[in-house]
């Protein structure tokens, strides 16, 4: 991956979590990586586990970060949330997924949270 992105993704990654904190959620686990997929930011809303996908973007020309996160990708935070929850033995545990949609192509940086920004369908053994 070129360097420029990876800055931008870094850059709004940052920008997510701070954003996320000032809305009252507290941060859980960073960049949990597994086999089977990874989750850019694990948090506590009140009393639901959330499972955050960051998409950063420095123009709208390929779409919105929000309309970037395609099934399969989906599928891979799901497998990976299930694990995260299966470790920590909290499987009933109130659990949603977000997207923080991060447009960067202007001046300041504009954010956009989406809660349950897709469910967890079937399919899955856990």
């Amino acid at each position: 991956m070129p360097l420029d992105k990876i800055i931008l993704g870094s850059r709004g990654e940052n920008l997510a979590l701070d954003f996320l904190k000032s809305s009252g959620y507290k941060i859980i686990c960073l960049n949990y990586k597994t086999k089977l997929g990874e989750i850019d930011i694990i948090a506590q809303d009140q009393d639901v586990i959330c499972f955050v996908e960051v998409k950063t973007r420095a123009s709208d020309r390929f779409g919105s970060g929000k309309e970037a996160v395609s099934r399969i990708k989906q599928r891979q935070i799901a497998k990976a949330a299930i694990i995260f929850l299966k470790e920590r033995k909290m499987l009933n545990a109130k659990a949603r997924f977000d997207v923080v949609s991060v447009d960067s192509s202007c001046f300041k940086a504009k954010l956009d949270l989406i809660k349950n920004a897709f469910e967890l369908d079937g399919g899955f053994i856990y």
